[in-house]
């Protein structure tokens, strides 16, 4: 069996949340010298383990606080785990606050190269592909205006044609599917499924679920940091609609379990004749031989 492409490893998290309210760096040193700084410790992530393969696309469903953005900061290396390991096969590309590298003094155009440094490209990888960067990202002569002056819209498609001009093994995808306006929006979902038709491995977190079903085929479900349930798309997103739902059924786990019940019903009885069809050959064998035996033994009596 092929190496999986992701290995989560009992991966926890923790952070510390301070307890006392301070205002600067000099308050935070006098009081943490007098002893008076406390903190609560806050798990994010507990215990979480799971493996993808080349082209498995999971999508990682939870309600807001269930550490759905905290585990992909953690795959994509901005954060380290307190306990377990992640182990990855191939680049990275994470989309996660696109444009957050961006600093507001500088032009678009110099934000390709800061952005780009940020995710690791080389200088000499984004003089090539600089031209596909600004034609992508369609901002035209704003391209040499300073990013303080960019709408969010802006600043998220130049983020996004910055992130997505490599070709990944591991691509993570933070809700940035609703990027720019209808037009551009439609264009970015274009090179996503270019890239999930290459099989890229894809990490998902929308709060959409019509929108994981469509794009993976694997789900996960945190609660509170932990998982409650991981594996095939359609199974793992019907339960997570039935929790937000309050635990009521939704009509597809209805015919689910409906269908799910005809087919035992059907196999068992497929099963029992086949079951009761290889007794029946086994038994007629074995009378065979006896009866076999009895004339041979009858045939040696009559000639002696």
């Amino acid at each position: 069996m092929a190496k999986p492409v992701l290995k989560v490893d009992h991966v926890s998290m923790k952070f510390n949340l301070s307890t006392e309210k301070v205002d600067n760096l000099k308050e935070y040193f006098i009081k943490s010298l007098k002893g008076q700084i406390s903190y609560n410790e806050y798990w994010a992530l507990k215990d979480v383990s799971f493996k993808l393969q080349q082209g498995d696309r999971l999508g990682i469903l939870g309600t807001n606080g269930a550490g759905k953005s905290t585990l992909l900061k953690v795959i994509a290396g901005v954060l380290k785990p307190t306990e377990g390991s992640i182990v990855t096969r191939g680049k990275i590309v994470p989309l996660l606050e696109l444009g957050a590298g961006f600093d507001k003094q500088y032009t678009g155009a110099e934000n390709i190269y800061l952005y780009g440094a940020v995710l690791g490209y080389t200088k000499e990888f984004i003089d090539e592909k600089y031209d596909e960067i600004v034609e992508f990202s369609e901002l035209g002569e704003f391209i040499d205006v300073p990013i303080k002056n960019y709408s969010s819209g802006m600043k998220a498609r130049l983020g996004f044609s910055i992130a997505t001009v490599v070709e990944p093994e591991i691509l993570i995808l933070d809700e940035v599917l609703a990027v720019g306006d209808a037009a551009f929006r439609k264009k970015s979902e274009a090179k996503l499924q270019g890239m999930f038709d290459k099989g890229v491995t894809v990490l998902f977190v929308s709060h959409s679920v019509k929108q994981v079903r469509r794009i993976c085929n694997k789900a996960i479900i945190l609660d509170h940091g932990e998982v409650k349930r991981f594996g095939d798309i359609d199974a793992v997103a019907d339960e997570y609609v039935s929790i937000i739902r309050g635990g009521k059924p939704t009509k597809r786990m209805k015919m689910r379990e409906r269908i799910r019940q005809n087919v035992e019903k059907e196999l068992r009885e497929t099963i029992e004749k086949e079951t009761e069809e290889r007794l029946r050959v086994t038994i007629r064998k074995e009378l065979e031989q006896e009866i076999r035996k009895e004339i041979m033994a009858e045939y040696v009596n009559e000639n002696k």
